[in-house]
């Protein structure tokens, strides 16, 4: 029996067209953006975001609202099922994800916690 595919990533429509801004107005060729995590802040972990000017044979794209998004391999785990949105407010203007993986958040916003998908479990119960 094959396993089902999970979506790693959704994007909103603020999200597809804040991306598609970044991409016309980079200062070289850029194919998609690149999401991440990193290790840090007081939460213990954050999003990255980055220009992606290739896209390596194997990497996870997400191809939504005619953008691409690259998934850093080793952050798939902890993004799968993610909605990536783009606010902006009085104060800010930035990409927001809504994870459901996130186990908790720093006050400031700037980091969380993130629990890795357990694959068998999800599939145990699906």
């Amino acid at each position: 029996m094959a396993l089902p595919k999970f979506k790693i990533m959704s994007l909103t429509d603020a999200a597809a067209d804040r991306i598609r801004e970044i991409m016309t107005n980079a200062e070289k060729p850029i194919v998609a953006i690149k999401v991440g995590v990193k290790n840090g802040g007081c939460a213990g972990m954050a999003y990255t975001i980055d220009y992606a000017e290739s896209i390596t044979p194997g990497e996870d794209v997400v191809e939504e609202k005619g953008v691409k998004v690259v998934i850093d391999p080793k952050a798939l785990m902890f993004l799968i099922g993610t909605e990536m949105d783009f606010k902006t407010d009085r104060f800010a203007s930035q990409f927001v994800f809504n994870n459901p993986n996130e186990t908790s958040a720093c006050g400031c916003g700037e980091s969380v916690a993130i629990t890795p998908v357990d694959l068998e479990a999800a599939h145990a119960s699906a």
